[in-house]
């Protein structure tokens, strides 16, 4: 027999050290994964409760819990707390001719997982009215809250929390026309470029100076516009000032203006400061849903079944918010919550932009600017959001439903606007009104409008 020559020895040495190879490395990795489950295990005792993937530990919620602790810092009457990531920067969009003052950064969109929205400041509101805890309080008769299958019932509309009085609303505008600014400080009233003012009355007005005119317009406007439908009572009052630092009204705080980097000569808006509003988090029809990416379904009468009486009262307001947004085409609310669901999954459980309630749990629609001028130049962005959120109310206030039916019927909605804005802001020619493309669309939207609450009419009766 012939004996294996040097090359056949050293093949067979390769091949034997190839499979020590394999083994060694097998046994390397069966020692890694027991020492992994042992540190595992040190970490997470058997039975332990709360255990959590690593990208629950990290980015969603603070402090390794679902629920944050409480803010007690005053929200102020601006933009909710914490940087608006999604889409403030949409709010510097410069529409032509705007004058060149220093504007803030575009802020960045938020990393996926991370939370672009505040933790709501309380946890109570994380239902609607849920002033107390909802275990204590009965679910209100089914067959009560719904008149004529579209409306709230009259019953249930007494209950809603009163807003801000009409009489009182005049009387604080007159005087802060008249008042003269006693001091300007920073925070509470939302961009950086705004200023809480203590008047000579004594009171508290939030001044907002806009990145471009169009947004004190649209707030201005949109104030107006609440008084035709029949809302008002649910915005803080407003008026507009003219900024003079030699003036008689802003003489008194010329260095913080030097300091501010306003215009001189621009138009502010002064609003009314409402002490001890706290956040508010939306309903489940629409927290539930958008939460778990279903189409938006209709709130129809018979989808409120079980509700408590608080929880339809605050309905009863949500319904005309969601109208009165669309109206404006404001993006700067609920829509952005719904925007910002794409990377933050919980982002409905948390506060809604810019609204609040008050002590009495009636709800405060604040900072509008992104409505009417503003919101109608970015139709095409924000549209896709406000329509369906409009489509997802079937039950409206009778009187707001009159309202738009008046307006649809007489086609004279901008004209309307136009009267009310003219008679009762004395600087409304400083601004100037909707062009008249704006006007059609606002009268566009308004039969729009219309046209659903018949829809929704229509749908109810054939049931």
């Amino acid at each position: 027999m012939k004996r294996p020559g040097r090359a056949g020895l050293g093949s067979l040495a390769a091949l034997w050290l190839l499979v020590l190879g394999s083994l060694l490395g097998l046994w390397t990795g069966l020692q890694r994964e027991r020492e992994q489950a042992a540190e595992q295990e040190r970490r997470f005792p058997a039975g332990a409760a709360g255990r959590r993937l690593p990208q629950e530990q990290r980015g969603w919620e603070r402090g390794g819990t679902g629920d944050s602790a409480p803010d007690r810092r005053s929200p102020g009457q601006g933009e909710s707390r914490g940087a608006q990531k999604t889409f403030r920067a949409l709010l510097t969009l410069p529409a032509a001719g705007d004058r060149g003052e220093p504007q803030e950064g575009p802020e960045q969109p938020a990393e996926p997982g991370q939370s672009s929205q505040p933790e709501p400041r309380q946890r109570q509101n994380l239902e609607p009215g849920s002033r107390e805890p909802l275990a204590q309080e009965a679910p209100a008769d089914p067959a009560s809250p719904v008149q004529g299958g579209i409306f709230w019932s009259r019953a249930l509309e007494q209950q809603v929390p009163p807003g801000f009085d009409p009489e009182q609303a005049a009387s604080w505008l007159e005087t802060a026309r008249a008042a003269r600014v006693a001091s300007l400080e920073r925070g509470g009233c939302g961009r950086s470029s705004n200023r809480l003012a203590r008047l000579s009355d004594g009171s508290r007005a939030c001044v907002r100076y806009g990145i471009n005119p169009e947004q004190i317009q649209g707030e201005a406007l949109s104030y107006r516009l609440a008084e035709l439908l029949g809302i008002q009572q649910r915005l803080p009052p407003m008026t507009l000032a003219l900024v003079e630092a030699r003036g008689r009204q802003w003489g008194q705080v010329r260095d913080e203006l030097r300091g501010s980097h306003w215009a001189e000569g621009a138009v502010v808006s002064l609003t009314q400061w409402v002490d001890n509003l706290t956040d508010v988090v939306a309903p489940a029809p629409w927290r539930s849903e958008a939460g778990s990416g279903r189409r938006l379904q209709p709130l129809a009468a018979g989808e409120l079944g079980g509700l408590t009486q608080s929880q339809l009262v605050e309905l009863v307001q949500w319904t005309d918010l969601i109208l009165f947004d669309y109206l404006t085409a404001n993006f700067d609310r609920l829509v952005s919550n719904l925007f910002s669901l794409q990377w933050d999954p919980r982002v409905m459980h948390r506060a809604t932009s810019n609204l609040h309630r008050a002590p009495n749990g009636g709800l405060v629609f604040i900072d509008n600017e992104a409505g009417l001028v503003h919101g109608y130049r970015l139709l095409s962005m924000w549209d896709k959001y406000n329509e369906p959120l409009l489509r997802s109310v079937c039950i409206f206030r009778e009187a707001t439903a009159q309202r738009v039916r008046d307006l649809h019927r007489l086609q004279n909605a901008a004209s309307e606007l136009l009267r009310l804005y003219r008679t009762h802001e004395p600087l409304s020619g400083r601004l100037g009104f909707l062009s008249e493309q704006q006007a059609q669309l606002l009268q566009g939207r308004i039969d729009f409008v219309h046209k659903h609450i018949l829809h929704c009419k229509a749908m109810a009766t054939s049931l």
